[in-house]
């Protein structure tokens, strides 16, 4: 009688398998937004509106606004662990006084070529004439001034958090108490990089902080990957919700102006990104095929916080930036690298408001919209973005508040963009100094992609492979690295 050997190839193809790319994490959320805008559609056209949602209006509401729920409940431990340990993971980099200057002068440097591109678009496309529109909506929300960005520097605790109560008395009498809680994102940004210099500067007795600070955050990452793998399904509440909320009505009285966004945010990211890979010996498909899956999750999410997981792990693994250099780079362009929010909308929108009301700009306001959108965005960075970077903007060019309201329609539709840009544009800066500084790892860089940025995530958990610290798959290596441990 005869053995049959099975082998594991043979065990491996029995019954059915999907295509190798219908597994690709970027077939799923472009699957998800083609379901999502469907499911949208028939929301919108069976009666579904943003007061009164039907059914599939309510369901679709509720994924999405779940999903982003999951993304910001680790945003406040993410920030702060990553910013530490990048920090500490400088001290592997003999040249990191130079890095940490570079990166910033080509934060500086993209930053004002899109605000350049967005004040040509505002000048030649004229967004805020004959609109059609009145002014009908007021804007009562955040402000921001460089005055409140100088005290907002200063943490009033240590978690950088605030609380707000809200009183409200129903038909019946009864008092309802609720209380909310809010992150500020530069203090809690401040007090890290405050925590991570001292602990440099105490030396050996801050090891054991340090590799809790790297045990901490390869915790919140595994925590936020577990979050990023279901992207498809948030993605088909989150697009699903827009369209039928919004759909084409509310784009048709401001279609003038949410085009020239996106032909703004289609000239950065389509030829002016092109051009610096190009010019920097790099191939421009190489790095759009690495940077994707995490432009993909940006664009849905809408934040730039909640996709520094992905980002960071496109960064290194896909764009071959060094770990120690791409744990400091990525988490602060997180914070202060906006080309969408920051550059390109308060531009175009600043433009949009003066030609509205009628406002004549010099030669001077000009320069000032550039000079705030390169400075502003750090100005931003603990507050709702791009709307308080738009009246940060206009409160310095002396423009009435009161157009801010025009845009808020809009907005929601315009960040899905502007958030995709601001993400491409935080993995593009540490691919460019890495490689001007001599330490990019090009055949990383040239490698072919799988598709998949969570591909050797459990090998890389379960195995003591010398090169996958080198290929920056798992966050758990940080801790070997802090640790001085063999792997």
């Amino acid at each position: 009688m005869s053995t049959q050997t099975r082998t594991p190839e043979s065990s491996g193809k029995t019954g059915f398998q999907l295509p190798k790319w219908a597994g690709s994490f970027g077939f799923q959320i472009i699957a998800a937004l083609i379901v999502g805008l469907g499911l949208g559609l028939l929301a919108k056209y069976t009666g579904s509106t943003k007061t009164e949602p039907n059914g599939l209006g309510a369901t679709l509401q509720t994924i999405g606004s779940s999903y982003i729920s999951l993304l910001q409940t680790a945003v406040v431990p993410l920030i702060f662990t990553a910013v530490v340990s990048s920090i500490s993971n400088l001290r592997q980099v003999s040249n990191a006084a130079k890095l940490a200057w570079n990166t910033l002068l080509w934060f500086a440097i993209t930053s004002l070529i899109a605000v350049l591109i967005g004040i040509g678009l505002g000048v030649f496309l004229q967004p805020g004439a004959n609109t059609g529109i009145t002014q009908e909506a007021k804007y009562a929300g955040k402000t921001g001034d460089w005055w409140s960005f100088l005290i907002g520097l200063f943490p009033k605790n240590f978690l950088g958090l605030g609380a707000s109560s809200t009183v409200t008395e129903s038909a019946n009498a009864a008092t309802t108490v609720s209380t909310s809680v809010s992150f500020n994102v530069l203090q809690i940004l401040v007090i890290a990089i405050a925590v991570g210099v001292a602990a440099l500067k105490v030396g050996k007795a801050a090891e054991p902080f340090l590799n809790l600070n790297a045990s901490a955050l390869a915790v919140i990452q595994k925590v936020l990957w577990w979050i990023i793998r279901i992207a498809p399904l948030g993605t088909v509440g989150l697009i699903g919700n827009a369209v039928a909320v919004y759909g084409w009505d509310t784009i048709g009285a401001l279609g003038k102006f949410t085009f020239a966004i996106y032909v703004g945010l289609a000239l950065v990211m389509f030829v002016v990104y092109p051009v610096l890979v190009r010019t920097h010996g790099l191939s421009v498909k190489q790095y759009f095929s690495g940077v994707w899956p995490a432009v993909q999750l940006a664009f849905v999410s809408r934040s730039s916080i909640g996709t520094l997981p992905l980002t960071q792990r496109v960064t290194e693994r896909n764009l071959g930036v060094p770990r120690a250099y791409a744990s400091f780079a990525v988490p602060l362009g997180a914070t202060t690298k906006m080309d969408g929010c920051a550059a390109i909308y308060p531009a175009i929108s600043a433009i949009f408001v003066a030609q509205f009301f009628g406002i004549q700009l010099d030669f001077t306001q000009y320069v000032l919209i550039a000079l705030v959108s390169v400075l502003g965005s750090a100005a931003t960075a603990g507050t709702t973005g791009a709307v308080v970077m738009l009246t940060l903007t206009l409160s310095t060019l002396g423009l009435p508040l009161a157009g801010v309201g025009l845009l808020l329609a809009v907005d929601p539709i315009l960040d899905m963009g502007r958030t995709a840009l601001n993400v491409a544009g935080q993995a593009l800066v540490p691919a460019i100094v890495s490689k001007r500084q001599g330490i990019l790892d090009e055949a990383l860089y040239n490698a072919p992609r799988n598709g998949n940025p969570f591909a050797d995530d459990d090998a890389d958990s379960a195995t003591a492979d010398p090169s996958a610290a080198a290929r920056g798959t798992d966050p758990a290596d940080a801790v070997r690295e802090l640790a001085g441990a063999k792997a």
